[in-house]
């Protein structure tokens, strides 16, 4: 008999899957529930989905349903799903001084996106390090505020998991049923939130190149333009993309909400630029909110979606095509236009398969969303704008909802499932994993046909 081999196409989406149904298998046990009852599957399995994809959306009240055992292991998931379930199994061999194969080494380089083996386990170790740093300082800061309110104990829970679920872009919370809405004023507490939200969706090989170049900058006295500039194209280009987006969305959110007394309207000026700012943030993966979603206008909804879809940036916590997928998208669509062959980014080409590449995981990603709106609003008593809404935050893992997750009936549990699934694999990773991830190499070649476009 034939050994079945599996690559790297079918264990990516296959370790996500196995952390998921062990999450239901141990959120379905009556010690999970505060009531001490045995949790339905469709909810331990949305509930521990949402967690390893850290998406935030929730069928149960995070802080009323669950136990602290409940709640310790939806953390521990978050913690696994935010990292990749393949870099924290690699993490727990490399603490055990585990030696590393050549097929497990490849295994991590695929896991994390990496494009070679160069001091992969140096790699590694940094981005344990530096999470788990960024967490605790995060988590620190939160503790000035919670421990008032809540008391010691309950405080510094309160704190380490917000700071978790913010750094890894997962949403959930567990202090109260209004998450964010009592601290809208809050600076300490929006301002940390924002900063965890956007470390995690810089993306790890972002961290890294801004360390070494910080670094060899202050050891040589040069000056931050200076740095800027000795910084790698992926890192400058999420950099420009992250604060554009972000400074966009913000004007935008500011000028849709202003008025609208569901959301911004009766806030004072700075609590308007605030909260927009942090509205900005939070659409493009985080999930944590400080007024209801149901109260956007449509034009705000407008936005949503595309802010959503975006997410945030390769190799690390956000959800979404990712900024520089849309970019080289754009690019390539430019290039085609102007009649170009190639196309630069900051005085470095870009090769046409990555512009391919970009294209076609933006196409099957709207094609998922499109597919997965039509089957969610034919089986739930819901409109198109609030579906839509609800797709899109869960194909980009952002964990936003106008107050419909809750309403969900089964089928519809089952199908926002499928969506968070599908948004933290990629949609192109499944379909690499139907087909086993293989190339056509038959080497057949057809002469050329004509074919009419436009």
């Amino acid at each position: 008999m034939n050994k079945i081999k599996l690559t790297s196409a079918h264990l990516i989406p296959l370790s996500f899957l196995v952390a998921i149904l062990i999450g239901t298998l141990l959120l379905s046990l009556p010690v999970s529930s505060v009531g001490g009852n045995w949790t339905p599957f469709t909810d331990a399995l949305f509930t521990s989905t949402t967690s390893v994809c850290v998406t935030g959306l929730v069928v149960n009240d995070t802080y009323q349903y669950w136990s602290h055992f409940g709640q310790a292991v939806i953390l521990v998931l978050i913690q696994i799903g935010g990292i990749g379930v393949i870099t924290a199994v690699s993490t727990m061999m490399m603490l055990a001084r585990k030696r590393f194969s050549l097929s497990e080494r490849l295994m991590l380089r695929d896991a994390m996106n990496l494009e070679n083996l160069n001091d992969l386990l140096g790699f590694l170790y940094k981005v344990i390090r530096g999470t788990f740093a960024v967490e605790m300082v995060g988590a620190c800061f939160y503790m000035i505020a919670f421990i008032p309110r809540f008391g010691a104990a309950k405080g510094i829970w309160v704190s380490v998991f917000t700071a978790i679920s913010a750094f890894c872009n997962a949403g959930i919370d567990v202090l109260g049923p209004d998450s964010l809405a009592p601290y809208q004023n809050s600076p300490l507490i929006l301002t940390v939130t924002m900063a965890l939200i956007i470390m995690g969706g810089l993306g790890y090989v972002v961290w890294q190149d801004i360390d070494s170049k910080v670094t060899f900058g202050r050891k040589r006295g040069l000056s931050p333009s200076q740095i800027f500039r000795r910084l790698s194209e992926h890192t400058k280009l999420v950099l420009t993309l992250t604060g554009s987006l972000i400074a966009a969305g913000t004007v935008f959110i500011f000028a849709a909400e202003f008025s609208n007394p569901q959301t911004l309207g009766g806030m004072s000026l700075p609590q308007k630029l605030l909260n927009s700012l942090f509205e900005s943030v939070t659409f493009r993966t985080a999930g944590f909110a400080t007024f209801s979603q149901a109260g956007l206008t449509d034009v705000s909804c407008l936005g949503a979606y595309v802010l959503m879809f975006i997410g945030g940036s390769p190799i690390g916590t956000a959800g979404g095509v990712k900024t520089t997928t849309v970019y080289l998208a754009i690019l390539g669509v430019h290039s085609y236009i102007r009649g170009k062959n190639d196309a630069h980014v900051y005085k470095r080409s870009v090769r046409e398969e990555a512009m391919r590449k970009a294209t076609a995981i933006i196409e099957v990603s709207m094609v998922t969303v499109f597919g997965l709106t039509m089957l969610l609003v034919a089986s739930n008593p819901v409109g198109i704008e609030d579906g839509l809404f609800e797709i899109v935050s869960a194909c980009a893992t952002v964990g936003l909802t106008r107050n419909l997750t809750p309403t969900l009936n089964t089928v519809g549990k089952l199908i926002v499932t499928v969506g968070m699934y599908l948004g933290r694999i990629g949609p192109i990773s499944m379909a690499f994993f139907l087909t086993g991830g293989k190339k056509d190499e038959s080497g057949v070649h057809y002469a050329e046909g004509n074919f009419y476009i436009g």
